[in-house]
């Protein structure tokens, strides 16, 4: 041989179906009563046909890649496999119920953390019995330490609600203090409002985002509406120059960065906005835009002190956009126990691939272990920033 030429090409083998058969001898002793038999292997659904790996790959279908069940139950008929989208449904409640312990530790973790990002979309779901399908709500709390150089695991929790109350945020939160990162929604002004006329104990201070706050006048500016309009979203443009610099280091850097760069660039936009709102129509979108950040002041400039915060909330926007993907491809939750279930089941989903982990291969192995008997006081290590992939069982 003188030599050879070698090429590659990209090939894929579909996932299959195959039937697992467990065999369990039966012994009997000469001279003695009773039959010796090892014990049957342990599963999530007992007497159920599916295997963890198939609840796994079912529910990763759905939640994390959004392939809604009827469309899956589609696709695993081209292997001569009948799975019902009703049966199917079935399994992810059953799913939802026994991983809530675990989604629920996450909410927990997130709110031991310093800053909490909030979050929320609608959720169609199905009224029982009318065929008609009523505006629920998916709520989104996250924690990502990274930015100011916190070493902690980032993660995310969802929780299903019928409302879009701050009575929700203030369930959601029961026990937490510290900075909260929200967009302008007043739900959550009027739960801090809340507490603070309660007299409670919990103190959370809200930190604004100045993303929502840079769209509305993007808006303007790209349809040359308002020349103070695309000054201050140049300027704005400069805030993000300088966290792109800071971000990762330490919250202390971050503030004396903020500090000497950011504050004057802030307080120029806002004599900027003052003078201006004085100029327009206060029926006009450059007023409204204007009025939107003016009343929001305090939250907006409160990053500028603490390095903590972040200038916007995209940690937890981007956290939600999966499940709005998931959302428009299911069009709707099928009850309120399929919400809750969604809910559960995203939550550690989410964080999985917040992790970079991967979802499939983390959901199997923590379902097997669930089945077979893991100590609820170890339930840190099913977590899946503690997932190693090399563990069996």
């Amino acid at each position: 041989m003188i030599g050879e030429d070698r090429s590659e090409r990209l090939d894929v083998i579909p996932p299959k179906f195959r039937v697992i058969v467990t065999r369990r001898p039966k012994y009997a002793f000469r001279g003695r009563d009773g039959v010796l038999q090892a014990l049957a292997p342990g599963h999530i659904i007992e007497a159920g046909i599916p295997s963890e790996r198939l609840l796994a790959y079912i529910a990763v279908s759905k939640y994390a890649d959004g392939l809604p069940l009827y469309r899956q139950e589609t696709i695993y008929l081209r292997d001569s496999v009948t799975l019902s989208r009703s049966l199917m449904a079935q399994w992810m409640g059953h799913l939802g119920f026994e991983l809530k312990i675990l989604a629920d530790y996450i909410l927990e973790k997130i709110k031991a953390g310093d800053r909490v990002f909030a979050d929320e979309t609608t959720l169609p779901t199905l009224v029982p019995g009318s065929g008609k399908t009523m505006t629920a709500w998916l709520w989104a709390y996250a924690r990502d330490d990274r930015p100011f150089g916190g070493s902690g695991p980032p993660m995310v929790a969802y929780r299903f609600e019928d409302s879009r109350g701050g009575r929700c945020v203030a369930r959601h939160l029961s026990g937490f203090n510290g900075i909260l990162q929200v967009d302008g929604h007043g739900a959550y002004t009027s739960m801090v409002k809340e507490q603070v006329k309660a007299g409670s104990n919990e103190t959370i201070a809200l930190a604004g985002c100045w993303a929502h706050v840079r769209r509305k006048f993007y808006e303007l500016h790209i349809g040359g509406i308002n020349q103070a309009a695309t000054a201050s979203v140049k300027a704005m443009s400069e805030l993000w120059k300088i966290e792109d610099e800071i971000r990762g280091k330490d919250a202390n850097v971050r503030a004396a960065a903020r500090k000497e760069r950011s504050a004057a660039i802030v307080a120029n936009l806002f004599n900027i906005w003052e003078k201006e709102l004085a100029k327009v129509s206060g029926k006009s979108k450059t007023a409204e835009a204007i009025r939107y950040a003016m009343t929001r002041r305090q939250s907006l400039e409160r990053f500028l002190g603490d390095g903590r915060i972040e200038i916007d909330s995209n940690i937890v926007e981007r956290a939600i956009r999966p499940q709005t993907i998931t959302r428009k491809n299911s069009l709707f939750a099928g009850s309120e126990g399929g919400g809750n279930t969604w809910a559960t089941i995203a939550t550690l989903l989410q964080t999985a691939k917040m992790n970079n982990v991967d979802p499939l291969a983390w959901l199997t192995q923590t379902l097997v272990r669930m089945a077979n008997g893991w100590p609820a006081q170890d339930i840190d290590a099913l977590m899946p920033w503690n997932f190693e992939s090399s563990v069996v069982g």
